[in-house]
């Protein structure tokens, strides 16, 4: 097998990794590896990428599960309008990103 073919397997079984480790992961881990995969791709904003990554993760780490759940989408819009600009390319904050979708988990609760 060329290097082309060792890298192609060494990068699916990565993904495999980070897809399959999230299956049980935290918030932290959930946002830090889906942001640094996302910005990792050519043509990705650091912004486009927390966005993405504060709804999977949100929604994965949810012990709500139900989408229609008003306290997932309280906690969801709070969350990308307060907390997506914590993170750069260079840093993806996942404390910082964890604590703020944490204060939004307790903004929504007192709201509903």
């Amino acid at each position: 097998m060329g290097e082309k073919g060792i890298g192609s397997v060494l990068m699916v079984c990565l993904v495999l990794g980070v897809l399959i480790g999230q299956s049980t992961a935290s918030f932290p881990s959930c946002y830090k590896d889906c942001f640094v995969m996302c910005v990792a791709t050519p043509g990705n904003s650091p912004l486009i990428c927390a966005l993405k990554c504060v709804k999977n993760c949100i929604l994965h780490t949810s012990p709500f599960g139900n989408l229609q759940d008003t306290q997932y989408f309280c906690k969801l819009g709070c969350s990308t309008t307060m907390c997506t600009s914590l993170s750069s390319k260079q840093d993806p904050g996942e404390g910082k990103v964890e604590s703020c979708v944490d204060s939004c988990s307790e903004t929504c609760a007192i709201k509903n």
